[in-house]
């Protein structure tokens, strides 16, 4: 298996709310800095996102992906790359689980870019992608609805 990257932390919201955030695509661009642009482009039966595609600049690492994606209940959702112009792999995962007055958010990320790059090089890459996305979401969902 191969090495991830992961961090928590805890938003005071509860854990539908954290999810009707990290589920609204169409509003990536609004909280995720990297992503520039997010289209839903099939759902399952229940309408929530199976493939997504993501334009992505960040900075030195401009990317147009497909993910799908995986949803286990209410409070999980995993993803994998369906295809990407700069990446060989990405895996990642929110899970919720209520803390408190909150939520705590667990994201995991693998990432494996086409260019060779060192594993401690990559490791650093992930945990920035990381913070910055569970601290955009932090910040988003405790902002309330828009």
């Amino acid at each position: 298996m191969a090495e991830h990257t992961s961090s928590s932390i805890t938003i005071e919201a509860s854990p539908a709310e954290v999810m009707a955030v990290i589920a609204d695509f169409a509003r990536y661009p609004d909280w995720t800095g990297e992503v520039k642009q997010a289209e839903v482009l099939e759902t399952d039966a229940a309408g929530r996102a199976e493939q997504v595609r993501l334009v992505m600049d960040a900075g030195a690492i401009k990317d147009d992906q497909v993910l799908g994606y995986t949803w286990t209940g209410d409070n999980e959702v995993s993803w994998t790359l369906v295809k990407s112009q700069m990446l060989r792999a990405l895996d990642g995962s929110y899970v919720l689980a209520p803390a408190g007055k909150g939520t705590e958010v667990t994201y995991k990320l693998t990432v494996d870019v086409k260019i060779p790059m060192l594993g401690m090089i990559k490791r650093k890459a992930e945990k920035v992608i990381i913070d910055r996305a569970l601290a955009g979401l932090k910040k988003r969902v405790e902002a309330g609805p828009k």
